[in-house]
């Protein structure tokens, strides 16, 4: 499968969005009748962060078209290794209050080994590979970091 069929499939939901993130919405997205296994994977802006105790809030940065170029090749490498049936990968940009949702990744398989091990390998490869900047801010300051920290 190639870029273009993933960013075109009906079986994939790809986005990088300043919208919220309904992630009901992508659970309902990769229901279907042939999965026994949905799996949902929800990173939140926590409070705190390596030294800090007191995060206010997040703000992420992506080139849109470049990130989600990105995530459909992750996608594209998910399908090629394990037998899943849909996806969803979801980003969001922007600034982002704690406990609000910044990524959410859903597969559905007809097994949840197959499921976990799909979502695990899109979530960890979105946050090593595709090029989105996090800025952590407290009161009384703020500092770019590592996006997968």
């Amino acid at each position: 499968m190639n870029e273009e069929y993933v960013a075109a499939n009906e079986l994939v939901w790809i986005d990088v969005t300043d919208e919220p993130i309904d992630v009901q919405a992508l659970s309902n997205f990769v229901a279907d009748p042939a999965a026994g296994s949905s799996v949902v994977f929800s990173g939140t802006v926590r409070d705190h962060s390596a030294g800090r105790e007191d995060v206010s809030r997040l703000e992420y940065e992506a080139y849109g078209g470049v990130a989600s170029a990105k995530i459909a090749e992750i996608v594209n490498d998910a399908f090629g290794q394990w037998p899943i049936l849909r996806v969803a990968a979801v980003h969001r940009v922007g600034s982002l209050d704690v406990g609000e949702p910044a990524v959410s990744v859903a597969v559905s398989s007809a097994h949840r080994g197959d499921g976990f091990e799909a979502c695990r390998y899109i979530i960890d490869e979105l946050k090593s590979r595709v090029p989105i900047w996090k800025k952590e801010h407290w009161p009384g300051g703020a500092e770019w970091v590592r996006e997968g920290s």
